[in-house]
């Protein structure tokens, strides 16, 4: 029997959001193979493309038509090929970005937490990630490639031009001031992080050639009360970790550090009160709730917190596959 009143409305994107873990897992599979680097060269058959990975034809089929279906490669006469974004970031030693770190880290690390969600929902608390110091390297491998992908956006959408003398505030990794400082060689910058982050940020910047521009200082985020004046202050991956009253603080402080007419920039994820919230923020909001029960805050909240502390808003950048950027000026 068939009703009368057939439903006519497109359930298209309910089907795609709900078999979504499909394409993840399947992408995690292609980049563990080395499916993307197998094509780094030209376009393959399948056969070609098992004889390379070394997993059987049927599976080369199903993962390459997959990422095929997904836009991360081409198919034509039985041959598949890279696109530009696969190539970018995809390709292992040949990538300009590679980002199978954090492929792996959603793959071994956050899809299984993931599976933790329901319980994070009925009570509003984090699941137990159960970390060995094996998995640990495999979180902050992740996640680093994942700031470094930040931070390439980063300077690709900011201007560092007209700037000497940078504060690099509370961040996770020195790449987003990294790519300023090598976007304009006249700046410097004092990196105040917290004291377990210190030596690999020495590291890094000799790494970059930039030692000689920087001073790191070892303080707690949440209390560091930096001596400028600066007149670029960037505070990047730093409110989701901290609560209200400890970010209201850091930008009262960062405030008293910089001089009249300095730009800060603060990228994280937000809530926004658009029409449409934009998704990779809100999809991150559960993500650091179910891992570590960190917040993802509204940016109406944080821009609140800009103004009490002497900053004014200016505008939000949104960074691609990445998250916001918040600019301000210090009044």
């Amino acid at each position: 029997m068939t009703s009368s009143n057939p439903v006519t409305a497109d359930p298209s994107r309910i089907l795609d959001i709900a078999t979504g873990y499909m394409g993840a897992q399947q992408l995690f599979a292609a980049s563990r193979i080395g499916l993307f680097t197998a094509l780094a060269e030209g376009g393959r058959t399948v056969a070609q493309i098992a004889r390379t990975t070394g997993v059987s034809e049927r599976m080369s089929r199903i993962l390459a038509d997959a990422m095929a279906g997904l836009g991360l490669l081409t198919r034509e006469d039985g041959r598949y090929t890279l696109t530009e974004t696969s190539q970018a970031y995809l390709t292992g030693g040949r990538a300009q970005l590679d980002l199978s770190p954090f492929l792996t880290f959603l793959a071994e690390i956050s899809y299984p937490h993931w599976l933790q969600f329901p319980r994070t929902v009925d009570t509003d608390q984090p699941g137990d990630l159960g970390m060995t110091d094996e998995r640990w390297k495999t979180f902050l491998a992740g996640v680093m490639t994942y700031n470094q992908l930040h931070a390439d956006m980063f300077a690709g959408a900011l201007d560092f031009s007209g700037h000497t003398n940078a504060l690099d505030l509370g961040g996770l990794a020195p790449y987003f001031a990294i790519r300023a400082m090598q976007a304009n060689p006249d700046l410097k910058t004092t990196f105040v992080y917290a004291p377990d982050f210190t030596e690999a940020v020495n590291q890094q910047l000799a790494e970059a050639g930039l030692a000689d521009r920087s001073v790191v200082e070892a303080v707690d985020t949440a209390t560091a009360e930096p001596k400028g004046p600066f007149d670029l202050v960037f505070v990047n991956h730093v409110i989701h970790r901290f609560s209200v009253e400890e970010n209201r603080a850091i930008f009262k402080h960062a405030r008293a550090a910089a001089s009249a007419g300095a730009r800060l920039a603060v990228l994280d994820f937000y809530l926004d009160d658009d029409a449409q919230q934009r998704p990779i923020d809100a999809l991150h909001a559960g993500e650091y709730l179910v891992i570590d029960g960190t917040v993802v805050f509204p940016e109406a909240e944080v821009r609140s917190w800009l103004v009490e502390a002497g900053w004014k808003p200016l505008e939000t950048v949104a960074l691609p596959g990445s998250p916001r950027v918040l600019l301000a000026e210090a009044i």
